[in-house]
């Protein structure tokens, strides 16, 4: 896989911490898949349930948890199960992924041994530092626990032997840490989180490099690997790494599209786009709207006209830092700017409940030029969600781009009506 490709979900990774503020209201069914068909199976509806020690249980209420999340009632029994339980799950950004492995952690370290305990593997050093932050904050009231980063420019003279019980960092370092400087003794090591597999497989060195540092460690140590896709390399990958594993896995929302109104608006060129897009402007304004463009320079091009005409607009962009796209997000999602103009690659992710229209002001389509379904999904699904209705308008403005609407109708098989901009009551009805 390119090193591009490596970043951007790393980064996107990274966007989706910093911008969860707090977990993802997901529908999606929990499916369990046990080593040990006669081992009983259970879940928890509370953290109590689990025995932690108190100083855990407050730490865990410190944080706002007040019950386990989907994946947490189904996780957190296995995690915490003696003797130790390896898991393989997968699981999107924002269901509590990281403060379930976190916690297992915490709970399976002994504070009077002096010596690293957990190992937690994370693909980057902003990934690494954003678990270290929820190891402090659940680790509030646990202060005899303590934590060091394994990372890049961390220098430790030779010979010393790490006193913290958990370790985080990337994969090179953790490795060099384990085996060329022995300032961690594997042997030792009760706990290993693979986390961000799928963003770890991305870049081939890490994927051997935590293969490596797998093998250094004791038969019983267990082995937490966590990844939000599935697809068949990371299962090869995760399947090396971790023996006999429990696995869960999110069943797929049924993708509906039955909330959302579905629209075209027919134009001759770009500036007729835009004229159409102002007729409508104040009717999609009464909630939130997301604009998506086919490049960054379309989307810059759309955010300066509509800030011309007086409009006050967001614009999220490629070569924006993780940092500033997540700072924009905040904006869009405080209602500071009702309308936030995009490219794909920005927006995957990215859930604002308030978004009520989704406005394709090019429609997406892949390397060849053919429909993009599943991006045309993933955009107006950001409308609709959570039971509520949505409006999708898509702009149509050359032979090509309707036929690119009509093959889309014919996937999803859902007509989709032209729509009169001069028309605005309809646009109000399902905006508001």
């Amino acid at each position: 896989m390119t090193p591009g490709c490596f970043y951007d979900k790393a980064a996107q990774s990274l966007l989706n911490k910093l911008i969860r503020n707090n977990l993802v209201n997901t529908t999606n069914q929990v499916e369990v898949l046990q080593k040990d068909p006669n081992s009983p199976l259970y879940s928890v509806k509370s953290f109590e349930e689990l025995r932690l020690k108190p100083q855990l249980l407050q730490g865990v209420y410190a944080m706002g948890f007040n019950r386990p999340s989907k994946i947490q009632e189904t996780a957190l029994p296995m995690m915490l199960a003696e003797p130790p339980q390896n898991l393989i799950a997968q699981s999107q950004s924002g269901t509590g992924k990281t403060a379930a492995f976190v916690l297992a952690m915490l709970s399976h370290v002994d504070p009077n041994n002096h010596f690293p305990q957990c190992l937690c593997v994370s693909p980057t050093y902003e990934l690494a530092l954003q678990t270290g932050k929820v190891i402090e904050q659940m680790g509030k009231y646990y202060p005899e626990v303590k934590l060091v980063y394994a990372i890049r420019g961390q220098k430790l003279q030779r010979g010393t032997k790490l006193q913290e019980q958990i370790v985080i960092g990337t994969p090179g370092t953790m490795l060099d840490w384990c085996g060329k400087f022995k300032f961690i003794d594997p042997k030792k090591i009760r706990v290993f989180v693979l986390d961000e597999a799928d963003v770890m497989i991305a870049t081939q060195g890490h994927q051997d490099q935590s293969i490596r540092i797998q093998r250094m460690l004791p038969k019983n140590c267990q082995m937490l690997l966590f990844s939000a896709t599935f697809e068949e390399s990371v299962w090869n990958f995760a399947q090396r790494i971790v023996p006999d594993p429990n696995i869960i896995k999110l069943k797929r929302e049924e993708e509906t599209l039955d909330t959302i109104k579905q629209y075209y608006v027919l134009c001759n060129c770009k500036e007729e786009k835009f004229q159409a897009l102002c007729n409508i402007y104040g009717a999609i304004t009464i909630a939130q709207a997301m604009i998506f463009c086919h490049t960054r320079k379309t989307a810059g091009w759309l955010a300066g006209e509509l800030s011309r005409e007086g409009h006050q607009v967001a614009l999220l962009s490629g070569e924006m830092q993780v940092e500033q796209r997540a700072a924009v997000i905040e904006r869009f999602r405080d209602g500071k700017e009702k309308v936030l103009v995009t490219t794909n690659v920005c927006a995957r992710g990215i859930d604002v409940e308030q978004v009520s229209v989704v406005i394709n002001f090019d429609l997406p389509v892949d390397k060849d030029g053919n429909p993009d379904n599943e991006t045309y999904l993933h955009r107006i699904g950001r409308t609709g969600r959570f039971g509520k209705r949505g409006l999708a308008i898509n702009m149509v403005d050359s032979k090509m781009s309707m036929n690119i609407l009509n093959r889309i109708q014919e996937h999803f098989s859902k007509k989709i009506e032209r729509l009169d901009t001069d028309d605005l009551d309809e646009i109000e009805k399902i905006a508001g």
